[in-house]
């Protein structure tokens, strides 16, 4: 294990002096520091400073700019209450950071943690093109993600719904009502779980013998594009049911083809993703795939309580479920 006097050699400084800088003592320089940190983390300090506390810190890290997560309505919210209601009772210190792409880009992943003395983190709401997303590869920092699998580093691990199995019980529902013109909508690929879930619905397409062609999918950066571009295309060309990679966009696909003199269901059967607060109260009610935020939430703490005893748990996923609501309807004898 690597020490205070470790880092003190390796630096040719006094060991008094990397204790300060570690412990952020005012009359170190930031210079000075931010070099101490850094050559802590080179040499694995995290390790030994894991257990340094008798009141372990861990933070829950949320991308600010890709998720909400501060309102009982917002997508996060319920993942972050699952996660404290496990950790908090268990002695932890939970703290929520939230960090952008500007944070990430200023100090590297281990780095950050080091400073603010966090054992560990569970991570919400990263898209592909944030940059710490290459330090989870390497970090020797216990690592939760949320929708994000990253491989060959036994310090992280991956938590979310089994997005296969979700999709599956979509295209599945949707077949059992006579539907097989079905098309798929969805949000950019800028995320791994939506390219997961892009995939998955070609699979079980392919599955069922249906036509998997990719002009039966629309992605877009913007809701917009979603709405009067491919929406309109489907419809012409004759799909019964849209599955949408998450409820926003079908939310949004119900008023458009009602505003378009499309009746959901009875011309064309509308399917969502995740099952937020509003899925239930859409006109109609949408049909989704739940994903219980509640128990990711309690799943990531599980997830990082196994890391930092030492447990190279790689994936955990939960059970997806199919709620059946009003969208979707048994093929009409006209289409």
């Amino acid at each position: 294990m690597t020490t205070i006097q470790d880092i003190a050699d390796k630096m040719g400084i006094s060991k008094s002096a990397v204790s300060k800088a570690l412990n952020n003592a005012p009359d170190i320089s930031e210079n000075l520091r931010k070099q101490v940190l850094e050559t802590a983390v080179a040499l694995g300090y995290t390790k030994l400073r894991r257990y340094r506390n008798s009141v372990r810190k861990i933070c829950v890290l949320i991308e600010k700019d890709n998720i909400q997560y501060e309102e009982p309505y917002h997508f996060a919210y319920d993942i972050i209450m699952g996660f404290r209601q496990l950790a908090e009772p268990q002695g932890f210190d939970v703290v929520i950071e939230p960090v952008d792409i500007q944070i990430q880009r200023n100090q590297p992943y281990d780095v950050y943690m080091l400073e603010h003395d966090y054992v560990g983190s569970f991570v919400i709401g990263f898209s592909l093109a944030d940059p710490w997303l290459k330090d989870f590869e390497n970090s020797c920092t216990p690592t939760v993600l949320y929708d994000n699998y990253i491989t060959g580093n036994p310090s992280t691990a991956y938590v979310g719904i089994d997005n296969d199995e979700g999709m599956e019980l979509a295209v599945s529902h949707l077949v059992r009502q006579g539907h097989q013109k079905i098309a798929y909508l969805s949000n950019s690929l800028g995320s791994q779980i939506i390219q997961i879930r892009y995939s998955a619905f070609f699979r079980s397409m392919r599955k069922h013998g249906l036509k998997a062609s990719y002009d039966n999918a629309g992605c877009s950066c913007f809701l917009s594009e979603c709405m009067e571009k491919h929406l309109p295309n489907f419809l012409k060309s004759g799909m019964t049911a849209i599955i949408c990679s998450q409820d926003t966009i079908a939310s949004a696909a119900l008023v458009q083809c009602q505003q378009l003199g499309y009746r959901v269901p009875e011309d064309v059967s509308i399917v969502g993703f995740d099952d937020l607060p509003i899925a239930a109260y859409t006109s109609p009610p949408l049909t989704t795939i739940r994903q219980d935020r509640t128990e990711l939430g309690k799943s990531g703490f599980f997830a990082l309580s196994s890391l930092l005893n030492h447990v190279s748990i790689s994936t955990f996923l939960l059970h997806a479920q199919l709620i059946e609501r009003k969208s979707t309807a048994r093929i009409s004898e006209k289409q």
